[in-house]
């Protein structure tokens, strides 16, 4: 807490960032962190708030009274607000409800507003807070109209002016460089008919999905992106520190779908919940491992003839596994980045097939020598290099295969493809060593 108070009596209110307060917050023990929570200057609470982690946002809620959480949502932006009343919604509706109906009408009615859009809709991730002009405004006007809302604080994170005819729709985006260098006495639209520039807005529609938006910001190196109405009437933007969140939080819910757990109750603290969640892939992955060993089953009498084949049958399955994950990985985080279109699927099994025979016939002649000298017996050299190469093969093509089917059918691909991959690399894996060594060595 001492370290808190040291960091803001050596900062001014306006240098302050609610990031690197809540790094401060993370650190702290349970009655530390309830008395620090007050040190935090009121306007910065709700930032601070939604910059920590779930657990610690409970805490924070705890810790105030409803007349500060109220001045807390009053001070974050359109989009916050939603987000922090989201939160809060989850833990207590009835102070939720307190909450919201204690705030001013203006941003009941933005809130609202934003709330009627679903959750992959760019609309839902939009700030209304915009700073806008007519085409035939002066540009020294608009500069100084700027210039008060900024003195303000009634705007913040201003790269561009959106220009707009009458009736709001939008027209074009100018960033705030450019607008410097205008003809101050001429009107907007004046200029940008003497430039060379092009100011043609990449806007997008409140009903896109927000993949979409999020695509064109990393296509278009975007810092902020107007968001319209299907008629071209301005309702919003999107800016890039809301896409940066989307992206890290859909990488976090993707390696966590790959490992067979759920993101939402892995940032819970509570252990029954999310020890329920595991327990259901686990309970899954033992029928897969009971599938494997059925395979096993069918050749006891092999393995009891050559004792050998036990020794070597892990490293068959495991070499298919890993092989089959690095090819998930890839294609999963491919289809993610929209790195993948729909006439590429054949492209993207060729070239995982591809490398994964490759890989296969380079570590088949490895282990063969290797079991050759091991164990003295010649044809199990080749036994064991045959199923390697046939397991690859099969890791790789169902690799790719399985999470393009799962995107063909508007799955995500990152839920289940490791348990399928891994009774698929097992079963090819042990079915391949054992028929091979059966057929070969008796």
């Amino acid at each position: 807490m001492n370290r808190l108070q040291d960091y803001l009596d050596a900062h001014d209110i306006n240098e302050i960032h609610p990031s690197d307060i809540a790094k401060i917050l993370k650190q702290l023990d349970d009655e530390a962190f309830s008395s620090a929570i007050k040190l935090i200057p009121k306007d910065l609470l709700g930032d601070v708030a939604l910059a920590l982690p779930d657990r610690l946002f409970d805490d924070v809620v705890e810790s105030l009274s409803l007349d500060e959480l109220s001045h807390a949502v009053t001070e974050l932006e359109s989009d916050d607000q939603v987000e922090f009343l989201q939160e809060l919604e989850e833990l207590d509706e009835t102070k939720a409800s307190q909450v919201f109906n204690s705030l001013d009408e203006d941003d009941k009615q933005e809130i609202t507003k934003l709330q009627t859009y679903s959750e992959d809709e760019a609309g839902a991730y939009m700030q209304l807070e915009v700073f806008t002009a007519y085409k035939d405004e002066i540009v020294q006007d608009v500069i100084k109209r700027f210039a008060k809302l900024r003195k303000e604080n009634e705007l913040e994170n201003v790269q561009n002016l959106f220009i707009t005819d009458k009736e709001n729709k939008l027209l074009y985006t100018v960033g705030l460089d450019d607008l410097l260098i205008f003809d101050f006495s001429k009107m907007l639209f004046e200029n940008i008919e003497m430039s060379d520039e092009s100011f043609e807005p990449k806007s997008g529609v409140d009903s896109d999905d927000i993949k979409d938006v999020v695509h064109a910001f990393e296509e278009y190196d975007l810092s902020v992106m107007p968001i319209v109405n299907p008629y071209g009437i301005l309702l919003g933007r999107i800016t890039s520190d809301d896409i940066y969140d989307i992206i890290n939080e859909h990488a976090t819910e993707q390696m966590y779908n790959l490992a067979g757990v759920d993101d939402d109750a892995e940032e819970d603290d509570e252990i029954l919940k999310a020890g329920k969640t595991r327990a259901t892939w686990l309970g899954l992955n033992l029928f897969t491992a009971i599938a494997a060993s059925l395979v096993i089953s069918l050749f006891a009498d092999t393995l009891e003839a050559i004792v050998a084949l036990a020794v070597l049958m892990p490293i068959v399955a495991s070499m298919g596994g890993n092989a089959g994950t690095q090819t998930l990985t890839v294609v999963v985080r491919q289809l993610a980045l929209g790195d993948i279109s729909q006439g590429d699927a054949m492209r993207i099994m060729k070239k995982e097939v591809t490398i994964s025979l490759g890989n296969g016939i380079l570590f088949a002649i490895i282990m063969g020598i290797i079991a050759y000298i091991w164990f003295d017996i010649p044809l199990l050299g080749v036994v064991i290099a045959l199923s390697m190469v046939i397991n690859l093969l099969s890791a790789g093509f169902f690799g790719a295969v399985i999470p393009l089917f799962l995107k063909k059918l508007d799955v995500d691909p990152a839920i289940g493809s490791t348990v399928i991959l891994t009774t698929v690399t097992d079963v090819v894996g042990f079915l391949s060593f054992l028929g091979l060594a059966t057929y070969i060595l008796l």
